[in-house]
């Protein structure tokens, strides 16, 4: 597989805070420290990578919008005019401010998870978050986008269980009607939690994106909560030196091979288990 000389997408570990406790998520055994990034390491990593056409996602097991720099930030970022930006956020702490904020910098993509259409079903997956609120906020983000022509796609993402899927069609039409693009998701399996085998099959998270935690470390997958895949340390080496290191590049020749057994992170993962795969004697293509 040949790797592309830098990563499409950059994800950026700001923080280690959330305002929810979705039970899904893994968020609340992090354990890294320190708790907020350094300005020094974020600046370092945007800085090395200018001018590439990188897309940053300032966000990784985290909410963004507990980051009282995320202005900064994204207007840090913007200071490349090739480089691009994508938010997720599960809205709940979506002020008019924060809005303004962000659509003042300009984003391609914000993606709001908001996992249900009914106070109740939003309570079940969404622990923490009030479910009129949120869509409150949202609303009002869709509405400011529009009158100031700051974001380029909004999304609205609900995930599919046993608890929303009688309502995804009013959903999909309510969403669709405010201005956003609705999406619905399946759930998908943290490696290494309960219930979850490997498969020895290729991965196509690893071709384009690079995941960098709060203290700087490198991980191959953003699905590495508890650091079993560390591939490099950007407080140490230049970002693009590890992203072409010879770490990640083992990391990928096993994955490209299907040999997900000879990586610790990766033995308890089945992501793609469904993906049809083609594979030549070179590369790795979708």
């Amino acid at each position: 597989m040949v790797t592309p000389p830098h990563p499409k997408f950059i994800q950026i570990e700001t923080n280690i805070l959330c305002n929810a406790s979705c039970p899904f998520c893994p968020q609340h055994k992090v354990e890294r420290r320190p708790k907020i990034m350094e300005d020094a390491v974020w600046h370092k990593i945007i800085d090395e990578t200018r001018g590439l056409g990188v897309t940053y996602r300032p966000f990784l097991i985290n909410e963004p919008l507990t980051d009282k720099r995320l202005g900064e930030i994204l207007r840090y970022i913007r200071l490349d005019d090739t480089a691009k930006i994508e938010l997720n956020t599960n809205g709940g702490l979506m002020t008019r401010a924060k809005a303004l904020d962000i659509l003042g910098a300009g984003i391609e993509v914000i993606r709001f998870s908001i996992d249900g259409f009914s106070a109740d079903s939003f309570a079940k997956s969404r622990i923490g978050l009030d479910y009129e609120e949120t869509v409150k906020r949202t609303l009002g983000f869709i509405e400011l986008s529009g009158q100031r022509d700051g974001a380029g796609r909004i999304e609205v993402r609900m995930i599919e269980t046993e608890f929303t899927r009688h309502e995804i069609e009013p959903f999909l039409t309510f969403w669709r009607e405010a201005g956003a693009e609705p999406v619905i998701t399946t759930l998908y399996h943290w490696p290494w939690e309960p219930g979850v085998s490997g498969i020895n099959r290729p991965c196509l998270k690893i071709l384009e994106e690079m995941f960098i935690y709060v203290n700087g470390q490198v991980t191959l997958c953003c699905w590495d909560t508890l650091e079993r895949a560390v591939i490099g340390d950007i407080t140490r080496e230049h970002t693009l030196e590890v992203w072409n290191g010879e770490t990640n590049a083992r990391f990928r020749r096993l994955l490209s091979e299907g040999r997900r057994d000879r990586i610790l992170l990766c033995s308890r993962c089945d992501a793609y288990k469904d993906h049809v795969f083609e594979k030549s004697s070179s590369s790795l293509s979708q």
